[in-house]
């Protein structure tokens, strides 16, 4: 029976603590012991039974003898970042380790995990127990013991952590630098957290009614209060205050730090610094500073979180007032907004409720309609943080354009500029199935530039809804922004989102029209995989779709020849459409040889219609090197026909085939030639099939003027026997300039049996279903003049009939007019025999 994890766990555990009992000397022993056990307790299984006890010994007695002295009244955190080596430190580790001992406080491994992300490590392991502990007055460590034993103790958080390895010495120092800050963050925000409640509740009691600005409505002053006193509620985690006085300066007006008031992240050195002058603001921005309404103004600052989480911080700016109610300051307080703020209605929070409740009342829907309905849907689901920030006018508009956007699936953006221009927000709209993160990348890089933004960050908003929502903020320097036409940038954003997908189903519209295009679209649009997506445009793909939609059932094979535009010389394309099973290249490739072709490569792409078998097209690239000068448009059906006629095995695979791209025939006017071939040898000439092949392949002009030589004199439609007479003549002097003597005899054996034919079946076919001519006969005979033609043996009868089809060849023999006759030869596939 296998041993479960956490068997193993205690096991490896078990051989730790004997380690310690082995080399730690007594009293230390049990101190380390109980340090060990601590230290190990929570870990994950996995993460203890793939290290070795000897390191697991040699991590906890580092991180032991570390914490072992901390100075006297030490507020800071301990930080080291070390690569154990057996030599150095008695133990390993393939990663960087860091050690932190530290007071006890909220976000203090998730502060010191985004701190490690930012500096693009990846965390493989981190040991965080809290342990409470008794020193000395020397600050050295006299006990440990659980969490829950802290009656007269200390609690302390340590941590083992570790990350990519880091060679750079220099890199490990900023690594250290960069825990401490953040750790020292976190001090600061917990430490001066209730000084900032305190802080944020005497903001309250300034705008108590008696107490409030003369210069803004009371209703205004209420709700700014409820806004403060629900963001009091734990709706705010705040880490970070400072106070603002409005001052006259050489370069204008400018917001002074009070000295002393910063509390948190915030807490300044007691210099009178100034944040800004108030000229380098925007006139938008100057005029909403001086203007008493709004008093609150909540937004995204312009510096990311150092703490619990990361992200831009929120700000929370309260204007201060003196007693005529002009503006002389301000309340600011940084801070990150809890969960519970973005989990509570829009309805229901104080400052967006009124802005929800006038959109709603301006847009004058019936609360219970259709579109009073889904108004309410759309604020609610809008962004939180730009409702805080968005003015009634610009949230009615933004919102009645996303619910005049509807179900209709196309792209919309909405943007939005920050008053003091430090980000750009952008609100776009795309259907759920064509979002991905690709696209969301494209999607940032053009937006990045059109607004000559520093950064960005986004939120992703994937429901039910047939569209998916892409918040997307592009941070930027005051000033700086650029004009950018909306419209413009939407037709941008529009034409980077648009699919593979879209261009086909857009492509096959415009082929076949509205009805047939959506058909084929509905069942090709999703069927190609990506190495195919990836390798051709869309609009490349529409005579597949046809080919393939012309297959209806399995095993059925539809092949396409064409030449690609960048094509080399002599490069061709053949495309083998087979549904079903593949086509295994092995049993192609002799056939396309066969045809005179040499296969480069072959691409194999499976597609899958919807609600149909799947479809696997071959895509090979072939080199011809004696292709006739036929155009693609007559040559094309010509090798499809007869390669399919190859694969059913209705013509044989031999080098006969090669005149169809080297001469120009058709399959069924190379079996002519294929069928003479196979007569001589019947009659015992001497060269080999395999000559008489390369001689016709050799000499495709003759071979084309054979071949009309034979319709010239057979052809019900075209027979001429003087047009006959004429092109023999032009055989013969060709053949007067063959220079090779064998090739000359099998050409001119080939005149010789034509000429002496006298009937053929050739253009004789079947009866259709309705009484038409159906296709040709599987078989073809000639009717042969036997002692008019060259070659044959003695005795000859008067008359030979050749039979020939892939399955069966014979000569019927006549002796007179009037005769029973017999078979001369008769060949099978492994069938010989000699009959009189």
């Amino acid at each position: 029976m296998a041993t479960s994890p956490d068997a193993l766990k205690k096991e490896r555990i078990d051989t730790t603590l004997e380690l310690v009992r082995a080399k730690v000397p007594a009293p230390e022993s049990e101190l380390v012991q109980t340090f060990a056990e601590l230290l190990y307790a929570l870990v994950d299984p996995e993460d203890l039974i793939q290290r070795s006890p000897d390191d697991l010994y040699g991590a906890a007695l580092s991180l032991w003898r570390y914490a072992g002295k901390r100075a006297p009244g030490s507020r800071g955190a301990k930080v080291r970042v070390l690569n154990p080596t057996i030599a150095e430190h008695g133990w390993t580790s393939r990663h960087t380790v860091i050690e932190v001992v530290n007071d006890d406080m909220p976000f203090l491994v998730d502060t010191a995990t985004m701190e490690i992300n930012r500096q693009g490590l990846t965390l493989h392991l981190i040991i965080h127990p809290v342990m409470a502990v008794a020193r000395d007055s020397n600050g050295e460590l006299k006990s440990v013991a659980q969490r829950g034993q802290a009656e007269g103790k200390r609690l302390e958080s340590v941590m083992h952590i570790q990350v990519d390895r880091v060679v750079d010495p220099e890199a490990r120092d900023e690594l250290t630098r960069g825990i401490e800050k953040v750790l020292g963050d976190v001090r600061a925000a917990v430490t001066d957290w209730q000084p900032m409640v305190d802080r944020l509740r005497g903001v309250i009691a300034e705008l108590e009614l008696e107490a409030a600005p003369k210069s803004v409505p009371p209703e205004e002053a209420a709700e700014a209060r409820a806004f403060l006193e629900w963001i009091a509620d734990d709706k705010l985690l705040l880490l970070g205050y400072r106070q603002h006085d409005l001052v006259k300066s050489s370069g204008g007006e400018a917001l002074q730090v009070v000295a002393g008031s910063g509390l948190g992240v915030l807490r300044d050195s007691g210099s009178r610094a100034t944040s800004g002058s108030f000229a380098e603001l925007t006139p938008q921005a100057r005029a909403l500073a001086h203007d008493p309404s709004p008093i609150v103004i909540v937004t995204k600052a312009n510096s990311r979180s150092t703490v619990h989480r990361p992200g831009y911080t929120d700000y929370v700016g309260i204007k201060r007032y003196d007693a005529s109610g002009a503006v002389v300051g301000e309340h600011r307080f940084l801070g990150l907004l809890a969960s519970a703020a973005y989990a509570e209605r829009a309805a229901a929070t104080p400052l967006i409720r009124s802005k929800v409740a006038a959109v709603i009342q301006r847009a004058g829907f019936a609360p219970s309609s259709h579109y009073g309905k889904a108004l309410v849907h759309v604020l609610e689901s809008y962004p939180r943080d730009e409702l805080f920030n968005i003015g009634v006018e610009e949230l009615h508009d933004t919102a009645t354009g996303i619910l005049r956007l509807g179900e209709r699936q196309r792209l919309r953006l909405f943007l939005r500029r920050e008053p003091f221009e430090r980000f750009v927000s952008c609100l776009i709209y795309v259907p759920r199935d064509g979002y991905s993160t690709e696209l969301r990348y494209r999607f940032i890089d053009i937006l990045t530039k059109a607004f000559n933004g520093t950064g960005s960050e986004f939120d992703v908003l994937l429901s039910d809804a047939i569209l998916a929502r892409i918040h997307i903020t592009i941070r930027t320097t005051p000033g700086s922004i650029p004009d950018v036409d909306g419209a413009e940038l939407e037709t941008r954003l529009t034409a980077a989102s648009r699919r593979w997908e879209d261009d086909l189903r857009d492509a096959l519209i415009d082929d076949a029209g509205d009805a047939d295009g959506m058909a084929l679209a509905k069942r090709f649009a999703h069927a190609f995989p990506a190495s195919y997506r990836e390798h051709g445009n869309a609009r490349a793909a529409v005579p597949d779709v046809r080919k393939m939609a012309a297959l209806s059932k399995l095993g059925e094979l539809a092949l396409g020849l064409y030449r690609a535009p960048e094509a080399a010389e002599g490069r061709l394309g053949f495309k083998l459409y087979h549904m079903g099973a593949p086509i295994v290249l092995s049993d192609s490739l002799p056939m396309l040889e066969n045809m005179g072709v040499r296969v480069m490569t072959e691409a194999p792409s499976k597609v899958t219609p919807e609600g149909g078998p799947p479809i696997w097209i071959h895509d090979i690239d072939m080199q011809v090197d004696q292709a006739s000068e036929m155009d693609m448009g007559a040559l094309a059906p010509l090798v499809e026909d007869a390669f399919a006629q190859v694969f059913a095995g209705q013509i044989e695979n031999d080098r006969f085939n090669s005149l169809v791209l080297g001469a120009g025939l058709a399959a069924e006017e190379v079996v002519i030639l294929r069928a003479y071939s196979k007569y001589m040898h019947q009659i015992g000439f001497t060269l080999s099939q395999r000559f008489v092949e390369g001689t016709l392949v050799a000499q495709p002009a003759i071979a084309r003027m054979l071949v009309q030589l034979f319709k010239l004199r057979f052809d019900p439609k075209k027979a001429d026997d003087a047009a006959a007479e004429g092109q023999g003549k032009a055989i013969e002097e060709a053949l007067d300039k063959v220079a090779n003597l064998s090739e000359d005899r099998v050409l001119r054996q080939y005149l010789g049996l034509i000429r002496t034919t006298l009937r053929t079946n050739f253009w004789r076919t079947g009866v259709g279903a309705s009484g038409e001519a159906g296709p040709r006969r599987p078989f073809l005979s000639f009717k042969i003049d036997s002692r008019a033609a060259p070659g044959l043996p003695d005795p000859r009868p008067l008359y030979e009939i050749f039979v020939y089809s892939p399955r069966f060849e014979g000569i019927h023999l006549r002796g007179g007019m009037v005769a029973r006759g017999g078979l001369r030869w008769s060949d099978r596939p492994e069938d010989f025999r000699t009959e009189v």
